[in-house]
């Protein structure tokens, strides 16, 4: 299975459009090679290096849904899952439902680094089945996978402040 966004390659920087820099909107997301048995897909999104990448004291939460539905067969010239700008809109899957950030918000909430270049994964997870249909927090939801994962894949994207550049 694999994740990845069209926006940004792995590793490489999140365009500020998807940040608090920028329109704060989802990124689009493409899933492939989707286990043929996994009932629904859980996505995380989140931060290991708050707040300070040289002395990192938590994992921020940026962005939490499960209950995606599994996609096997992607349309080659709309291939995303997840489109741009999909979170809090009609543009998410049917029965997909986001849960709470850090920011005790749900929906999606883009990198916002107080201090240095941050690193935020996207951690796709195949389930075997699908899960309350309530938003959670991250560790409700992961709670709540334990014993139903098939897969997991990650995409990976950095973000650095434009204002600390110029400090």
């Amino acid at each position: 299975m694999r994740i990845y966004s069209p926006a940004f390659a792995y590793g490489t920087e999140i365009p500020p459009e998807f940040t608090c820099e920028g329109e704060d909107i989802s990124p689009p997301l493409v899933f492939e090679g989707v286990p043929r048995q996994a009932k629904s897909l859980a996505l995380i999104v989140d931060d290991p290096d708050a707040p300070d990448p040289e002395a990192p004291q938590m994992t921020y939460v940026h962005w939490v849904v499960h209950n995606l539905p599994p996609m096997y067969e992607l349309d080659p010239l709309e291939p995303e899952c997840l489109p741009k700008g999909a979170s809090g809109t009609d543009k998410m899957p049917e029965g997909a439902v986001e849960g709470y950030n850090d920011w005790k918000k749900i929906g999606y909430g883009g990198p916002c680094p107080p201090i240095g270049r941050h690193r935020y994964y996207f951690k796709l997870y195949a389930l075997d089945t699908t899960l309350p249909d309530k938003p959670m927090t991250k560790d409700e939801l992961l709670q709540a996978m334990e014993g139903h994962i098939l897969e997991t894949a990650e995409h990976m994207g950095t973000y650095r402040k434009r204002s600390q550049e110029a400090a």
